[in-house]
């Protein structure tokens, strides 16, 4: 007898393959009308089906109840995500991008970065009670980058199309890709501190000195610039070898358009091996691969890679809205609710607007003080948050003492995790709301103003159609006086049409009909050719 088989697996397919067909029949109506992000619409799905509410998305039971495993499944997932976003960012940049605009990049991904950093945990440090700043340092590096997929919502569709200038755009897809991968040095160098002056100096001796040596040769030596010669070679090897492939037509179009894909694939899980920095090596790999611009005006048309893109960011912002702990925002012994909200206010308005407003005059992409403010307050905190995230938790878990975790360091973990989860969800509420709400301010006065105006605006009466001088034309039929001169004027029309040619007077005061006489008509001359017969014809 049939029986039916409510096991995890089918239950996540369903669930997931509705929601995106779902949203497929009204994706249009939701991004390019109401400029709704689909993080947050796929956020806001997450949530419906986590265990918070209809409980069909389980992230307890695939974790086997474990928290390390739940972060775990997030680290990767997260990897993976950002792993394929950074490929194709860098694919999309035009050719020696990085080379050509390595100033403006420069102040973005250094001055820039460090004054995200020193703002974000100055304000934590100051809203989270008895917080030490060195703790601080590490909540304000996990939300220092800018996310890459948020970035999205920005840099692509109608709305970018109309109202962000190109060069903007690829400047601030260059900036998000980068950072992404950049976030190493300012965590680490708060968690070796952390680890060798802080809570865990009884267990690991060499003080500040250890720690410092430790972030110089393993976080920028090893994990950094071994990421960036690693994607050149990885990037430039694969641009040589589709060459190559596709001058023997060794290769065919389906391959070709996914090579992309593949190629981050391979970066995440041979960085992953080798213990490096996966994000970094996969956005250099992409800009080496198109460094010639080939690969990306082959593929510019083509709606896989993006198809693939849209895929999973949907997939993980729906896994974020379940495994986010919305509970612990209320419940916690960390901060109160309201120093949390007053917290995610002043990150978002200090954090990156300060710094963009000081250097904008210095990057010649922004080159107004609204793009500026545009730039500062788009710099949203998303994937690349939450990765950092359980990257810190991770290191975290190994500081122990007698075997243990201290109880400080737990309360340093706890911390992390409810500080940074608002913080990227406030983020994808304000910047998924930010351009409706200013589409719809924007608009709402001229609509209500039309409104007034129209209900207030008295119509002239009908003329009767036994009134009307017909002509011998179905052109415009005549008209004179003050009417004909106001559509005249509406129209930007300077001819007269009244149902024969149109007569272009010299000067208005020379019209036929208004105390002149009409010029004559000039005659017509026929065109006549002889034929052989003698017979004219015209």
């Amino acid at each position: 007898m049939p029986t039916l088989a409510l096991i995890n697996f089918n239950i996540v397919c369903a669930t997931l393959g509705g929601f995106i067909s779902l949203f497929g029949l009204v994706s249009y109506l939701c991004k390019e009308k109401f400029y709704l992000s689909e993080a947050l619409i796929s956020l806001l799905a997450g949530v419906l089906f986590s265990p918070h509410a209809a409980n069909f998305i389980r992230p307890e039971d695939y974790a086997l109840h474990s928290e390390e495993n739940l972060e775990e499944i997030t680290l990767h997932f997260t990897r993976l995500v950002l792993g394929v976003q950074l490929v194709l960012a860098g694919v999309q940049l035009p050719k020696r991008y990085l080379q050509i605009e390595w100033r403006s990049l420069g102040l973005l991904l250094g001055p820039g970065m460090a004054a995200m950093w020193m703002c974000s945990s100055l304000v934590i440090w100051a809203m989270v009670p008895n917080f030490k700043f060195l703790h601080a340092l590490i909540i304000g590096a996990c939300v220092t980058p800018t996310d890459p997929v948020l970035s999205n919502s920005i840099v692509k569709g109608k709305f970018a199309d109309k109202h962000v200038p190109r060069e903007l755009q690829r400047i601030i897809i260059a900036e998000s890709g980068a950072n992404d991968g950049l976030g190493y040095p300012f965590l680490f160098f708060a968690i070796y501190l952390l680890q060798y002056t802080g809570m865990g100096s009884e267990s690991y001796s060499g003080g500040a000195g250890k720690a410092m040596a430790l972030w110089f040769y393993e976080t920028w030596a090893y994990t950094i610039l071994l990421s960036m010669a690693y994607g050149t070679l990885v990037g430039w090897i694969a641009r040589k070898l589709l060459h190559w492939a596709e001058e023997k037509r060794y290769v065919d179009r389906e391959s070709f358009l996914v090579f992309a894909i593949a190629l981050a694939l391979f970066i995440v899980g041979t960085c992953g091996l080798i213990g490096t920095d996966d994000l970094l090596a996969c956005f250099i790999a992409g800009n080496v691969f198109t460094q010639d611009d080939w690969f990306r005006l082959e593929t510019m048309d083509d709606s896989l890679q993006p198809t693939i893109d849209m895929l999973l960011n949907l997939s993980v912002f729906m896994w974020f809205g379940a495994v986010c702990p919305w509970s612990s925002f209320l419940d916690n012994s960390v901060i109160p609710i309201y120093r949390l909200i007053f917290l995610g206010i002043l990150v978002l308005i200090v954090r990156r607007l300060p710094i963009v407003f000081a250097m904008h005059k210095w990057i010649p992409q922004i080159e107004l003080v609204s793009q500026a403010a545009f730039v500062g307050f788009f710099g949203p905190i998303g994937v690349g948050a939450i990765f950092y995230l359980s990257v810190s938790l991770e290191f975290l878990r190994k500081i122990q003492v007698n075997g243990e975790v201290p109880e400080d360091v737990k309360q340093v973990m706890e911390t992390i995790r409810v500080v940074v989860w608002f913080l990227v969800i406030c983020s994808i509420v304000v910047h998924g709301l930010s351009v409706p709400l200013g589409k719809a301010g924007y608009h709402l006065p001229a609509t209500i103003s039309s409104v007034i105006s129209t209900g207030t605006y008295e119509e002239r009466e009908p003329v009767p159609i036994s009134n009307i001088s017909h002509t011998h034309s179905t052109a415009t039929p005549l008209t004179t006086g003050e009417d004909a001169s106001y559509r005249s004027r509406k129209r930007g029309f300077r001819g007269i049409g009244i149902g024969r040619s149109v007569i272009r007077p010299r000067s208005p005061s020379h019209q036929p009909g208004v105390g002149q006489v009409d010029e004559p008509e000039r005659p017509v001359h026929l065109v006549v050719h002889q034929t052989k017969s003698g017979d004219n014809k015209p």
